[in-house]
């Protein structure tokens, strides 16, 4: 097993073309990922449709969610979370590129 962070706000990886993601636990149906962004977003056109709920939270940085039929992206800061139903489809519209936006995402079965 790779070694994971023990502070969710340091050990950050370096700068990428993509996001990077740590499994950090894996329980009984649920699942909670830490994910590092700095500049990612979704591809054109692409939107996540998950089986199951997901709640996100930012610690770090700033992102932009847009949650299919709402008007405009929700702007995200350290601090600020979201519960997507199952099934919701949604997307990263933008995340910060000058600054890694850290997310804890926990994934419901």
């Amino acid at each position: 097993m790779a070694d994971l962070p023990t502070n969710l706000l340091s050990d950050l990886p370096p700068p990428s073309a993509s996001e990077h993601v740590d499994a950090l636990v894996s329980l009984a149906g649920t699942r909670i990922e830490r994910i590092v962004s700095t500049g990612q977003a979704s591809p054109p056109g692409f939107w996540h449709d998950q089986d199951g709920p997901e709640w996100v939270l930012v610690l770090a940085g700033s992102a932009g969610l847009l949650i299919e039929g709402e008007a405009r992206p929700r702007t995200m800061m350290a601090g600020d979370h979201a519960l997507i139903p199952a099934h919701a489809r949604h997307r990263v519209e933008w995340t910060d590129p000058t600054v890694p936006t850290i997310w804890l995402a926990v994934y419901g079965g």
